[in-house]
């Protein structure tokens, strides 16, 4: 009997396919769940409509012109899937914002659909936190111009957001508060990240991106600056890649 080593039997190569595809069956399963949870046009368009900002439930059942019991049974198939999750409105609390959880769909459905702007805004009450951490971050991240301003400005940006855009290698230094009125102009992509904003923008009919981001301001600590920043730092991370220059090659 020939005692040589020869290539690898057939059925070792298949013993080693399937230990590999056993190593990928946590990340199959979970794209499982959320393609099964996709397979309907519904929670499909809900979760289109989700792409680039939070929504209200009400304002996805009028996007897709059903029901809100309806609505509330796609929303659930969603969230055990773990596509997306609900909170409250820090503005009004019977008002609540659905996302789309960070990640959920890497590895699953294309990214988002690119998005042509001259520039983007971002909008919070007073302009003095959150939207201006976002523009810092955005001017970082993107060649696209950025600004922002207040629906009810304040007097100046506050130590906390300026502390903390240093912490992360970013400066305030000069920033002040501007109203929304003085800023914005045609075609710029508007990104509220307060939900009060949201619900004034909302009421005014004006067309924005919406992120309920919680307000760093009540607590007042470097913690809750710093999860403000992280939490604008990481939607921006998701949309600046899809946001390009008019007559730009993406």
């Amino acid at each position: 009997m020939s005692t040589e080593s020869g290539p690898p039997r057939r059925s070792e190569f298949r013993e080693s396919e399937y230990r590999e595809s056993e190593s990928h069956a946590p990340e199959r399963d979970r794209r499982v769940r959320v393609l099964s949870a996709l397979a309907d046009p519904a929670r499909l368009a809900v979760v289109d409509a989700l792409v680039l900002g939070d929504r209200a439930p009400g304002e996805l059942a009028a996007t897709l012109g059903i029901g809100s019991n309806l609505l509330a049974h796609h929303l659930h198939v969603l969230e055990e899937a773990g596509v997306v999750v609900r909170s409250r409105s820090e503005a009004d609390r019977r008002r609540g914002y659905v996302r789309l959880v960070p990640g959920a769909l890497d590895g699953v459905l294309p990214g988002a659909a690119e998005v042509v702007a001259p520039r983007v805004v971002f909008v919070c009450t007073a302009n003095s936190a959150r939207s201006q951490l976002a523009a810092a971050v955005w001017g970082d991240a993107s060649a696209v111009p950025t600004a922002s301003g207040g629906t009810r400005p304040a007097e100046r940006v506050h130590p906390g957001a300026a502390a903390a855009a240093r912490r992360h290698g970013l400066r305030l230094a000069g920033a002040r508060p501007h109203r929304l009125a003085d800023v914005v102009a045609p075609g710029d992509l508007l990104v509220s990240v307060c939900d009060s904003a949201d619900a004034e923008l909302t009421r005014s009919g004006a067309a924005h991106v919406h992120w309920s981001i919680p307000d760093p301001v009540p607590r007042g600590t470097d913690a809750a600056f710093d999860e403000a920043f992280d939490a604008v730092a990481e939607r921006i991370e998701h949309l600046a890649p899809t946001v390009h220059l008019p007559g730009s090659t993406a």
